[in-house]
């Protein structure tokens, strides 16, 4: 497609656009339907340098664009995708006391504030308690598991669970 303003490049604004005229591509569309048809969206993935890896990051700034997923008016509770849950899945190369309040890498949920809140919430998306398993590759297979069986446990009971509060007490207390 052409750009909304070639003078000075927006990504926000040229996705909106894109958006808005149709113009986004084929496979942004039908990931846009998936994401439409989901009540669930579980992003399963190992945690990379803090953060989710740079490849799930793009399919998010990519997929869930400002007329689709958030509107600046309509956010967080309000926000486009208020019908959905997600649960954030994913593993870690450190202990659970690497990433305690006490920890090196401080509380983990300060590492799943800017995914959660910052993109789930902000787009209207009812969070789930995340699943994590720390550090799979340094503990023993029965450990290993032990992670899988409370995996697959979790997954049959996940639509009895409350959200959580996605508030900066939830966070940060």
């Amino acid at each position: 497609g052409h750009l909304h303003n070639s003078e000075a490049f927006n990504y926000g604004v040229e996705t909106w656009e894109a958006y808005k005229r149709g113009g986004l591509s084929k496979d942004l569309v039908e990931e846009q339907k998936k994401v439409q048809e989901a009540d669930l969206l579980i992003f399963q993935f190992p945690l990379f340098w803090f953060n989710m890896p740079a490849i799930l990051k793009g399919w998010m700034d990519r997929v869930l664009v400002q007329g689709f997923a958030y509107d600046l008016s309509k956010s967080y509770d309000c926000g486009l995708l208020q019908d959905k849950l997600s649960l954030f899945s994913f593993t870690t190369g450190g202990s659970q006391e690497v990433y305690s309040k006490e920890g090196i890498g401080g509380d983990i949920r300060y590492v799943l504030w800017p995914m959660q809140h910052g993109i789930m919430h902000f787009c209207g998306v009812k969070v789930l308690e995340p699943h994590i398993c720390y550090a799979p590759e340094n503990v023993s297979e029965e450990k290993r598991k032990e992670m899988l069986a409370a995996w697959t446990q979790r997954l049959k009971t996940l639509w009895k669970e409350e959200p959580i509060d996605c508030s900066p007490d939830w966070y940060f207390k």
